[in-house]
């Protein structure tokens, strides 16, 4: 039987459980199936030319760019083989990986249809999210877990794992490219699938999980039934998730249990703390509902690990500079990543944002370099002091340098003074991947 090679990109510093997931369905059909993560692997040149089906996982932006490169390579290598993309970001950008020689294209749900693409049967529509009866991850062939991330706390640094318990989500956030693909609806990982996979990561040496769903309480109830069992199974396992600031205020009462189950960790997409551009992005939430979050996690001993697109056509210089002042005097400098003060909106085709009423104003043609469309600020001073705050956070981050030093550097860039005293970094629990997006 001729083998199927499957390409995982990058996923923030995490094994990728899309890649595992088509593993297993792939060799539950008989395929042998072999994957690599060439965030932390090499791709072997014979893999290549032996494989009759080549899979490229495209979960984010960043991982579909690296696959655009890697495209015509492997279509000039391996001739006969199918190449097909699948994940999040191919149907966004299929016309483009097409042209690079991608030869079929498949949506978020892609197992069974690639099963069938294995097996020469025409894949269903990308834009099908059917249900499937999801199968434990195989993770055999990826690099061992203590190659990714870890958790830093202030008793050291924990091996961290990665699961899923529910893909996609039931928000409109604007900005948001999980929203043109699923249109509001999610899906559920059976909570016994999600636990094998924790307990076959916790023998591989995991200590920490990250709950890699795009919003952990869109199901809320499943979610806690997950946690519950995973603290009576694994009672010293730590983990960490990602919660929008509306979930984290409706579902305040759920925080003592996950806390008690073993949470240690909550990321939440602010975006921004000026209240017009939140309307703008349609995030559901406002500089208000935030204060009120970051003083909830913290009454629950809840770190919050905030994200930020900073930059937007409607940010003022008053605005950007109120969002350093603002996580200095609320003692968050540490805790947010510094490249969440350089992110640049980012407008993926078939982005809500193209259908604001204003977008004639600042849009610009549609880049496939950089696979979104270009956009310039009405003020060019801030398109400016972006470009210098990216550049420093670059260079921080590339030195190594401490949190605190490059939200220093940001301040003068920006005019801001910056802050007297900072809580010193290791008190706050963080996952140690320096990039985003």
């Amino acid at each position: 039987m001729a083998s199927v090679l499957l390409l995982g990109h990058y996923e923030l510093g995490r094994q990728p459980f899309g890649l595992a997931s088509a593993a297993a369905w792939l060799r539950a059909a008989g395929w042998p199936t072999e994957i690599r993560d060439l965030s932390r692997q090499q791709l072997a040149p014979e893999l290549v030319r032996v494989a009759s089906l080549i899979g490229l996982y495209l979960p984010m932006h960043t991982a579909t760019r690296l696959a655009a490169a890697l495209l015509p390579a492997l279509r000039r290598d391996a001739p006969r083989a199918t190449l097909c993309c699948f994940g999040l970001y191919a149907p966004l950008n299929a016309e483009f990986l097409r042209e690079l020689g991608a030869s079929v294209i498949l949506g978020p749900e892609f197992e069974a249809d690639l099963v069938r693409v294995a097996q020469g049967v025409p894949p269903r529509d990308p834009a099908a999210l059917p249900r499937l009866p999801f199968l434990v991850p195989e993770r055999a062939g990826l690099p061992p877990l203590a190659d990714y991330a870890r958790l830093r706390t202030p008793s050291g640094a924990r091996v961290a794992g990665a699961t899923e318990t529910t893909r996609g989500c039931k928000h409109f956030c604007r900005h948001c490219p999980i929203v043109p693909v699923y249109g509001g609806h999610f899906r559920v990982i059976p909570r016994a699938v999600v636990l094998e996979d924790i307990r076959r990561q916790v023998a591989a040496g995991a200590e920490h999980i990250t709950f890699a769903d795009p919003d952990f309480f869109n199901g809320p109830a499943h979610a806690l039934a997950v946690v519950r069992a995973l603290h009576a199974e694994f009672p010293r396992l730590s983990y960490d998730v990602t919660i929008k600031i509306e979930h984290l205020l409706r579902h305040a009462a759920l925080l003592p249990e996950l806390r008690a189950t073993g949470c240690v960790l909550v990321t939440s997409a602010v975006e921004s703390l000026d209240d017009a551009v939140l309307a703008r992005l349609a995030k559901g939430h406002t500089r208000a509902d935030f204060l009120r979050a970051v003083e909830l996690l913290a009454a629950h001993g809840l770190a919050l690990s905030p994200t930020f697109v900073p930059f937007t056509p409607w940010t003022t210089p008053a605005a950007y500079a109120d969002l350093l002042q603002t996580l200095a005097r609320l003692g968050l400098v540490e805790a947010v990543a510094p490249i969440q003060l350089g992110i640049r909106l980012l407008i993926p085709r078939r982005s809500r944002i193209l259908d604001l009423p204003d977008a004639g104003e600042w849009l610009g043609a549609f880049e496939p370099a950089t696979l979104s469309y270009r956009w310039r600020h009405p003020d060019p001073e801030m398109d400016e002091l972006q470009r210098r705050v990216q550049s420093a956070i670059a260079a921080g981050v590339t030195r190594g340098a401490a949190r605190a030093e490059i939200f220093a550097r940001l301040c003068a860039l920006a005019a801001v003074p910056p802050p007297e005293r900072l809580p010193p970094r290791e008190r706050i629990p963080y996952l140690d991947e320096p990039w985003f997006c």
